[in-house]
């Protein structure tokens, strides 16, 4: 079971405490009475995600013993118009520099990553349809999409 602890800590300011140690701190925009003191939560969703499915990806070239020059992910969600406005669509970019030979072992890892191994990705994909851009050295090597 995971443990988390959330405390108010003023205006429209939360900390997140997890088992593990560790703290975040949460706000919402000046417009809706934060102090944008923290990051927002739906923001910290779409950064669970990158998170979680580059811990894996990360894992798995270690494996494969694959060393990537650089590993960049960014995220961008449109949500409903409605409440409680959860995303219906996410797009990821994982963007790799490494040796062009590196190619197959790196679009194994992510296609592993969110299609087996990436809890947050296999929860967001019940909702949203995640559209999983995989770049090498700035080419586009393939598109994934889950599909709600």
């Amino acid at each position: 079971m995971s443990i988390a602890e959330v405390e108010f800590s003023g205006g429209m300011k939360f900390i997140g405490h997890s088992a593990s140690g560790h703290s975040v701190v949460m706000d919402s925009a000046p417009e809706v009475g934060g102090q944008n003191q923290g990051v927002r939560p739906m923001e910290l969703t779409l950064i669970a995600l990158g998170g979680c499915t580059g811990i894996d990806v990360v894992s798995i070239l270690n494996k494969m013993r694959i060393v990537v020059e650089e590993f960049k992910m960014d995220m961008d969600g449109s949500r409903a118009p409605e409440h409680p406005k959860i995303y219906r669509t996410i797009q990821l970019n994982y963007r790799f520099k490494a040796d062009e030979a590196a190619a197959d072992k790196i679009l194994r890892a992510v296609h592993l990553s969110q299609e087996k191994y990436c809890s947050v990705s296999a929860m967001l994909g019940a909702v949203a349809v995640i559209e999983a851009n995989i770049y090498l050295n700035g080419q586009l090597l393939e598109t994934l999409q889950s599909h709600s």
